[in-house]
This record gives structure tokens, sequence and C-alpha cells, in this order.
């Protein structure tokens, strides 16, 4: 197979993981062949791949080898709804949240996963978040989902959009969001308070519990504001990626009022 470099943006920040990440399915894939600072190794596509992938290939010819679909069957798992398209890619540059604070008010809300485990629900939210204008997912390095792979397919190339900060302690970096100014919101379906009516500030971070579980006590505590959405039905609360959607689009709405 041959190979060609591929120019790449420069950014000053660390690399997130040091293995290769695998990216596939047809949007996961285009995202990441439009994104100059993805240093991609290796695609690999079936012909119907290549011909929906059409002219994002670009630089980067010399780097695909064609496979059949049972080829990528084999190296991804036969979960993997690859669409006949997959790359190998270094992992992207990960920014420091002192980075992301630095942005200031004219960026959009953070949104704060505690250990939100599921790589649906953590890719789903990251689409939200690129639809709705957040400025960063902040997610924890452990109890946390590999942001390749079904992450990245679920995310639909929001992975590309959308800086992802991964830190060690999730009570530490919302004591980080206060000094910056930040106003912390918390997410919970048996609240008092309704997002639609919460005084709120902007900049703000948004903060998601788990899958069942919903937020640990100290994440609770570190959030200025505990709020619920606002529903009419016998179900009150919501998967976790749809309840990060509606408080997306909640935010977005409020701050444009």
């Amino acid at each position: 197979m041959k190979n060609r470099k591929k120019s790449v943006g420069s950014r000053r920040n660390r690399p997130s993981r040091a293995a290769a990440e695998q990216i596939y399915g047809v949007h996961a894939v285009s995202a990441a062949l439009t994104n100059p600072e993805r240093q991609i190794s290796a695609v690999y596509a079936t012909r119907n791949g290549l011909a929906r992938l059409g002219d994002l290939i670009g630089s980067q010819a010399e780097k695909v080898t064609e496979v059949k679909p049972e080829d990528l069957t084999r190296k991804l798992g036969r979960d993997a709804v690859h669409q006949g398209v997959m790359l190998e890619s270094a992992p992207l540059p990960q920014p420091a949240l002192a980075d992301i604070l630095s942005a200031g008010a004219s960026s959009g809300p953070l949104l704060m996963l505690d250990q939100v485990t599921d790589p649906h629900n953590v890719g789903a939210m990251l689409r939200s978040a690129a639809a709705f204008g957040a400025q960063a997912a902040v997610l924890t390095r452990h109890n946390s989902p590999p942001l390749d792979g079904t992450t990245a397919k679920a995310a639909s190339g929001a992975v590309e959009h959308v800086p992802i900060i991964l830190v060690a302690n999730l009570a530490r970096a919302l004591d980080d969001i206060a000094d910056g100014g930040l106003q912390r919101i918390g997410l919970d379906s048996s609240a008092d308070q309704a997002l639609e009516k919460a005084v709120i500030s902007q900049p703000c971070a948004l903060v998601l519990g788990a899958e069942r579980k919903g937020l640990r006590r100290l994440t609770r505590e570190k959030c200025d504001l505990i709020c619920r959405l606002t529903t009419a039905g016998p179900i009150a609360s919501l998967n976790v990626s749809n309840a990060a959607a509606v408080a997306l689009h909640t935010l977005l709405q409020r701050a444009h009022a």
C-alpha cells in the first residue's frame, strides 16, 4: 500500500491517546477525511464505499485499500455497522480545560458527562452538542467509552467538531469551571426547578449523570442549580442523550432570546 504524508493543521494541545483509532461509517469517515487535524494512516473501503465517499478521498487516495465487506467485518467485528468504509488515524489533539475556559462568554455551553459509559449515548450527545453549539464536552478519563469506533459512528462526525476534554476528576473540573465564571447546571428529572424557567447566566455548563445512576453526590453538590425538563406525559424522565438534546436546545434558545 502506498503512503503519502498529509499536511496537518498545527495545535499546541496534547494528543488524547497514543493508540491508533478506527473510525467507520460513512458520516464519521467523511467528517474525518475533511478534518485537517486528522493524521490518517490508512483507509479501507469497498467499491460501493469508495463511491459513497467520492471526492472526499482527495489527497488520501494513495492510502486507500479496496476491500470486501467481510474484510471490514473481520477487522471491526460483526456488530459494527461500517457501511463499507473505515479509516485508521492517530487520535485527535485533546485541548486543556483552561484553553476552553479562556474562550469566554462568546462561546456556547460546556457539556459535562458524569461517567456516562454507553458509547451510543455519548455519541448521540456529541452530535447534539455539535448541532446546538456547545463549545466542548468534558468526560471523565475513566468510566467513559473510547472515542473511536462505536462512539464516533453514533456521533455521525461530531467528534471532528466538538472538542473533547478528558479529566481525571469531574468534581475538580467543576471547581475550575466555577473559577472560570461559568454557572454549573445539573440535570435531574426529580428536581423542583424547570430548566426553562431557571435564572441562567451565560456561559454555563450543563452536567448530566450516568445512565440509571444519575448525578453522583459530589457532582450534584458542585452544581449551582439542579433543574429538570418540563414534560407533559406519563413518563417524566428521558434517556440521557435525549435529555441532553432537549436541554442544549433550550439553552440555545434562551441565549438567543
